[in-house]
């Protein structure tokens, strides 16, 4: 048999154990290429720039007909 609690915990201890279960937003900021929204300190995903260069060259996308 499984020991069972023998008081109730209070609200201030279990808001105390959820306190670091909050989502936080991620830290985007616009590539100065494309204007997309990427990770700061990383390639653009979209384009392929960082500072400014090409770092990565992209294969553009043809159109489907």
């Amino acid at each position: 048999m499984v020991p069972q609690p023998k008081r109730k915990h209070s609200k201030g201890r279990r808001d105390r154990r959820r306190a670091h279960d909050a989502l936080t937003t991620m830290n985007l900021t616009a590539c100065s290429n494309c204007g997309e929204m990427r990770l700061p300190h990383t390639v653009c995903p979209k384009c392929g720039h960082y500072q400014g260069r090409e770092v990565v060259a992209m294969a553009k996308e043809e159109k489907k007909k």
